[in-house]
């Protein structure tokens, strides 16, 4: 596993590794999974999650997969994303139904943008929600970021409307320390 281990009160994230894989299909198969590039096949699944495992070695970083600490359950990716062409260096989440409105996202997310701000010296972090996910946008509230107003996607996802939310650095710092 490349990568470090972040816990939580109640998650632990680290690299995504084999076992994950039936959780990642269950996350990406289920019509929720609109706003996160899904639904998918379980072929285009393993193709999503081989990018997201692979860019920890290109990268050096990548979402996270979330497990609750007292199950040690699969819940869902949270993390640093920065595909070719991305708007910005983002923290982004997706959790299974079952996992949300727990406050796991806003938890997993905090220890993401925390990590991604300690160690991958970003100044900045956006996170690039669909115009109508009510959920994520609530997330992203209670994580201090502000609607930046509409973004786009690169291809293959550019025809999706997009809201960029975010915050900087110094931002962050000042809500949290």
């Amino acid at each position: 596993m490349t990568g470090p281990t972040l816990t939580t009160a109640r998650l632990i994230l680290r690299p995504p590794v084999a076992e994950d894989f039936a959780g990642f299909v269950d996350l990406m198969s289920r019509e929720e999974s609109r706003f996160i590039g899904g639904p998918m096949a379980p072929e285009l699944v393993w193709r999503g999650a081989s990018t997201i495992a692979g860019a920890w070695i290109i990268e050096g970083f990548s979402m996270f997969s979330v497990l609750e600490r007292d199950s040690g359950k699969w819940i869902g990716r949270v993390g640093p994303w920065r595909p070719l062409g991305w708007p910005g260096n983002e923290v982004g989440w997706g959790l299974l139904p079952q996992a949300q409105g727990r406050g796991y996202a806003t938890e997993a997310a905090t220890a993401s943008i925390d990590w991604a701000f300690d160690h991958l010296g970003w100044d900045d972090v956006i996170h690039c929600i669909a115009p109508d996910n009510g959920p994520s946008q609530a997330v992203a509230r209670r994580l201090g970021s502000e609607n930046r107003g509409p973004g786009r996607m690169p291809a293959p996802f550019d025809h999706l409307p997009i809201e960029i939310w975010g915050q900087s650095r110094e931002e962050w710092r000042a809500r949290t320390r």
